[in-house]
């Protein structure tokens, strides 16, 4: 069973455009539903939000269906792969901020809006279909698994400037989780706010334990940052007690940092930019819960600059994971001549040997394939 969902897998190239444009028409029909009953999809507040995006999100799965439909009836040519793209891109937009959500149901708390996390999920599920669909012409003539390998010196000076950014946000959650004092707030009048602001259960008694939720997650954030430029990221260490030894599998470190890095970096950069225009008087910031604004942009400070250095740290260790850990791909000429144990011929050596050409024939591009394929 697993040598077959290997070899399925690994032929993803080849039904990807069918998964896209089923996952096209699901999008299409949930944005038509929506548009047609008066689901919001965008939720800000008490404010109920535009119901009119139901149709913006039929039209981009519409979209997603007639190209993709075309990538399977035609091929890959370079203005689908362009549509694709431009498709991903809309895909992942929406998708922003779904972290937020999975971040609240991992504390016990119900989303704002469930049509609103439906959406997002979604989208986030098309941007990466999307991008594989584009990318699904790319076919290697052979591949093999490159050796486990720590991440070049500037990508670990990333994660150390990642992992120093979090520093004074942990330092004013704990002293608000200890009862300390910090932006003119106390321990038990953010606790309280917490409480107000709907909070939940898990969440509030992580809060009176002295256990901030946030700083826990900011944790587990640092920790995946490390696992991403070093060797123990690739294969489990000797703590993980019966996994160590194997394989990470490539979709466990990077479904999580790709999510964080969309989400963390641009709202983090946002975020700071704002700040900044706060801070030279341009634009005004209410105190919310804090004595004065400048309590407020001080704990903003330390919030945003926090998110958007952590979110670039993230993003630079992600993309050097992809690339330590993609298959590394040898040339058609050695793979072709290359022998594989087989009944049909021998080696010099005496052993039954054959060639791989009729296996690895199906991996060449159109314009190196040769006359055998051809015929075939």
């Amino acid at each position: 069973m697993k040598a077959l969902w290997s070899a399925w897998w690994q032929r993803w190239p080849r039904w990807v455009a069918w998964v896209t444009m089923l996952w096209a028409v699901l999008y299409a029909g949930f944005g038509l539903a929506c548009a047609l009953s008066g689901t919001s999809l965008l939720y800000h507040g008490s404010d109920s939000g535009v119901s009119g995006l139901g149709w913006v999100v039929a039209a981009v799965g519409a979209l997603a269906a007639s190209v993709s439909g075309g990538v399977v009836l035609y091929g890959l040519r370079p203005g689908l792969r362009v549509l694709l793209r431009v498709g991903c891109a809309l895909a992942g937009i929406t998708a922003f901020s779904l972290l937020m959500d999975v971040i609240t149901l991992m504390f016990g708390q119900g989303v704002d809006s469930a049509a609103s996390a439906a959406n997002k999920a979604l989208a986030a599920v098309g941007a990466v279909l999307l991008a594989a669909t584009a990318r699904s012409d790319r076919l290697p003539a052979g591949t093999a698994r490159r050796a486990p390998s720590a991440a070049p010196r500037p990508v670990q000076l990333a994660a150390w400037t990642g992992t120093l950014a979090f520093v004074p946000y942990v330092a004013m959650k704990l002293v608000w989780a200890f009862g300390g004092t910090f932006a003119g707030v106390t321990g038990a009048e953010k606790l309280a706010v917490s409480e107000r602001n709907g909070a939940s259960g898990i969440f509030l008694t992580l809060e009176s334990w002295g256990l901030d939720p946030t700083v826990l997650l900011a944790l587990l954030g640092v920790f995946l940052l490390w696992g991403l430029v070093r060797p123990w990221g690739q294969v489990f260490p000797r703590w993980t007690l019966f996994l160590r030894g194997r394989r990470v599998p490539r979709w466990l470190p990077l479904a999580p940092a790709l999510l964080g890095a969309a989400t963390l970096a641009p709202y983090g950069v946002v975020g700071v930019g704002y700040l900044a225009l706060a801070t030279a008087g341009v634009v005004t910031v209410r105190p919310g819960d804090f004595p004065s604004s400048g309590d407020a942009l001080l704990v903003g400070w330390t919030g945003m600059a926090a998110f958007a250095v952590y979110g670039l740290a993230l993003t630079v260790a992600a993309r050097s994971y992809w690339l330590r850990t993609r298959c590394e791909v040898l040339p058609a000429e050695v793979v072709w001549n290359r022998p594989v144990p087989g009944p049909r011929a021998r080696t010099a050596t005496g052993r039954r040997a054959r060639t791989a050409s009729s296996m690895n024939c199906k991996y060449l591009q159109f314009n190196r394939c040769c006359s055998r394929c051809a015929r075939r």
